[in-house]
């Protein structure tokens, strides 16, 4: 007979010693249920499996599912963006543009979006906070069987459900930095049978970096009630998320020496840790909208997110079988307003490159506005100005629908023991959304006050209105002024068996996705000689000034379907040997897939006259996967030895800064391989303890169709070893620890010249519990006020000395005071 599949642990409260110690003594145990048939635990399980209780989140005081995931081994964290809209990857898997293209985030049990990596990543809907009772991770193995679109793992961020009663209030605020925050969460039992939870937050601040305004606002609310049964459960979920954060994009660095051994420095009055482009100077910004019609822009809006979701999950038994059914339908919407430094150049030459000999600049915006800047060479002490792109995304909806049911099954059979699984899973991906930018001319500061500028000729023509330099997202072109009105929809039938006897278990799973797209694009960008550009008088004045004339509207009479489908099978086989009690050694191989979506759209990939794929071998990305390991686990010693291999094929689009500093879309279509080895241990003795985690990848481009000379070079942003760790002391009173994450150096583009450095950020923490029910946390992160970069936009050192990059952020100090009940 079968038996409910196990979960983990719910975290409970440092006053309920009891359930404490159940939680701890579960733990040990290592029962894992994410990516695999039935709850087992790891050292009989043939994966490479990973948890983080939501108390240690807590602890390191990680406040983004960014700060979350940089503490699991094997993810490669891009995290420079802010709170959310960073990307991932794991083991030497391509991060060739932005998002999780292979690697899926849910919450609990089901994706986040449908597809990693759209033009907004998962992690924009998905917020850690008191509802967050564990963290499980599963790297290769059989998340390409049990989820879609998921060839390199998931990462399942599982919500409380009242298991434990009681709750917490946590009142938090920046010492260093301006954001207040209020988290609460609890949980009871209603009666025997029936048990809820619910929690939340709410913040609001400028943020860790300057922006002159409230930058961060909003806050989320999740309730989940479940009503246990013989033989199952079924539990009702409900979250709403409203949140307006910022996006920090790049900035500009100086840089000398050799592309092998660069010496980045700050440029004058600009900090890349503290300081950010966004700026209440640079924020109301009049443009077209997806209608073009004549719409206003605030760019203090940030990414502004919305999502209002339902879930129904229930288990029960029929005949033997346990039936697993997971609904949730997700109504998400909002807008992304980015502002983006491009070409940044002294002032001088910036004017005389748009304006010709003899043009002046003066203030557009801010509290100067109408002044003219008589030295550019003087201004803000570092004379530069830039051509900026301010980027505004609607997200008229994202709304995703997923259904997955499943039934197992366990058979006794001689000695052993068989559980079968058969699983049919259904979504649906709406991509309705609108990219309107506009280009104009910003001075270069980072204390919260830049403005933008205008330039006029020597003769007294303006070349920019209020600082815009033409209504459109690059002058003279029509380029990412676009509309997506595109449903994508997913099935995919998968089983599962899995043999245990004696010391060996032996699995294999199958899953097959079939994938379709339709709907219709509209933008000048289709290719096809389509018209974009018009002149439109945006201010009203009668008069059509020069930027006026490069508005760039989108075509909504000249449609481009959408109309294509895709199918690929996945599968994964794996053994495990329990050697002794603390001991087991295991081997997979797996092959899996991912399906195209947005990535391929405005791109010859899919035809703009009959929307179908022009090869059908662009509707999916293929992954090949080995994995053979060692797992020991005794007493107080857990160790995790893990050697991979990975060989993937992937259609692509990523976008690459021209030297002239416009932005062009390039179609990619290469084969990746990577090696490595991964390693994560855990020690503890008596009120020491340490966790950490190492990955080494050896990954190169195995072939690239449309730039060859590239093969055999490392992928941009890879580098050979990123690892994490934390030790930290803990008795009745107080808690102590740091955590250390850190990257050896990689390469900012494909074509390995300019090096990023590596570095080491630590995190340290402290908590004070004077009661029982009273705690006192301090948090640190980037202790040492590190500068990392994540991202290079150049290629090799320009003559101007001057590149765009990405840098995580500065030193931020912050405390809190929680109450427990």
């Amino acid at each position: 007979m079968s038996s409910a599949p196990q979960s983990q642990p719910e975290d409970t409260s440092a006053t309920d010693a009891d359930a404490e110690a159940r939680a701890a003594n579960a733990s040990r145990t290592e029962v894992f249920t994410t990516g695999v048939a039935k709850g087992r635990d790891r050292l009989d399980s043939a994966t490479s499996t990973s948890s983080l209780r939501g108390s240690d989140i807590q602890k390191i005081g990680a406040r983004s599912v960014a700060e979350v995931l940089r503490n699991i081994p094997g993810i490669r964290v891009e995290a420079s963006g802010g709170d959310v809209n960073n990307s991932f990857t794991i083991r030497g898997l391509p991060l060739a543009s932005s998002g999780s293209k292979y690697l899926q985030l849910q919450e609990d049990g089901l994706p986040v979006l449908e597809y990693g990596d759209l033009f907004v990543g998962a992690d924009v809907f998905l917020r850690p906070d008191f509802n967050l009772n564990a963290v499980e991770t599963i790297r290769g193995g059989s998340a390409s069987t049990f989820a879609s679109n998921s060839p390199g793992g998931v990462i399942n961020f599982i919500s409380r459900t009242g298991d434990a009663e009681g709750g917490a209030v946590q009142v938090s605020a920046g010492l260093d930095f301006d954001e207040k925050r209020l988290d609460f969460d609890y949980g009871t039992r209603i009666s025997d049978t029936l048990r809820f939870h619910v929690g939340g937050f709410y913040r609001a601040g400028e943020g860790p970096r300057e922006t002159g305004y409230t930058a961060y606002r909003g806050g989320q609310l999740k309730l989940n009630v479940t009503k246990d049964f013989e033989g199952g459960y079924i539990r009702l979920s409900g979250k709403y998320l409203d949140d307006r954060t910022p996006t920090y994009l790049s900035v500009p660095m100086s840089v000398s020496g050799t592309n092998s051994d660069p010496e980045y420095k700050y440029i004058a009055n600009f900090d890349a840790n503290s300081g950010s482009l966004l700026s209440p100077h640079v924020a109301n910004i009049v443009t077209l909208d997806g209608n073009n019609n004549l719409a206003r822009k605030d760019l203090r809006d940030g990414v502004h997110t919305i999502a209002k979701a339902i879930g129904l999950e229930s288990q029960f038994e029929v005949a033997g079988w346990t039936i697993t059914e997971k609904f949730r339908y997700a109504d998400l919407s909002g807008q992304m307003t980015q502002f983006q430094y491009g070409l940044t150049l002294p002032g001088a030459t910036l004017a005389a490159m748009f304006g010709g000999p003899g043009a002046t600049l003066s203030y557009a915006t801010g509290p100067n506005a109408g002044q003219a800047i008589a030295d550019p060479a003087s201004l803000n002490g570092n004379g530069l100005l830039s051509l900026a792109v301010l980027r505004d995304m609607e997200l008229n909806s994202l709304d995703v629908m997923t259904n997955d049911i499943r039934a197992t099954r366990q058979w006794t059979v001689g000695d052993g023991v068989l559980t079968t699984t058969a699983g049919f899973y259904k979504s649906s991906q709406t991509v309705d959304a609108d990219w309107l930018f506009i280009s104009g001319i910003s001075d270069v500061r980072g204390d919260g006050q830049g403005a933008l500028v205008d330039i006029t000729r020597a003769g007294g023509i303006p070349m920019t209105q209020n600082g815009i330099i033409a209504y459109s997202g690059q002058p003279g072109s029509a380029a990412f002024r676009r509309k997506y009105d595109v449903e994508f929809d997913v099935m995919a039938p998968y089983g599962s068996l899995n043999f245990m006897i004696g010391k060996f278990a032996i699995g294999g799973s199958i899953r097959y996705d079939i994938g379709k797209a339709e709907g219709s694009l509209f933008g000048a960008d289709l290719g096809g000689g389509r018209v974009g550009l018009m002149a439109y008088d945006i201010n009203g004045d009668g008069v059509i000034s020069l930027p006026e004339r490069n508005t760039a509207f989108i075509p909504l009479d000249r449609p481009a379907p959408v109309n294509f489908d895709y199918e690929y099978l996945s599968y994964s086989a794996g053994i495990n040997y329990r050697v002794a009690e603390p001991l087991a050694v295991f081997a997979r191989y797996s092959r899996g897939g991912r399906g195209a979506a947005d990535r391929v759209l405005f791109t010859p990939i899919v035809s703009p006259v009959t929307g179908e794929l022009a090869d059908e071998r662009a509707g999916h990305d293929t992954v090949k996967q080995a994995e053979a390991g060692v797992k020991y686990r005794k007493n107080n010693l857990t160790l995790n030895l893990t050697g991979f291999w990975a060989k993937t094929q992937e259609i692509n689009q990523q976008t690459v800064v021209q030297p002239d500093g416009t932005l062009v879309p390039q179609i990619i279509v290469r084969g990746y391989k990577a090696m490595g080895a991964e390693f994560e241990g855990s020690v503890r003795h008596g009120p020491f303890s340490i966790t950490a985690g190492a990955t080494y990848t050896d990954a190169e481009i195995a072939s690239d169709t449309l730039n060859p000379a590239i093969e055999g070079n490392t992928p941009r942003h890879q580098p050979k070893l990123i690892f994490q760790a934390t030790p930290q002391f803990e008795n009745d009173m107080f808690t102590v620890g740091a955590n250390f994450v850190g990257t050896t150096s990689s390469f900012a583009q494909d074509s390995n010249q300019l090096k990023m450095p590596g570095f080491t950020v630590v995190n340290a923490f402290l908590q004070f519990r004077p009661t029982e029910r009273i705690q006192l946390s301090l948090n640190a992160n980037n202790l040492f006020d590190v500068t990392g970069l994540t991202d290079v936009a150049q290629a090799a050192i320009p003559a101007s000395g001057i590149v765009s990059v990405r840098a995580i952020n500065g030193r931020t100090i912050s405390t809190s005071l929680r109450f427990d009940f």
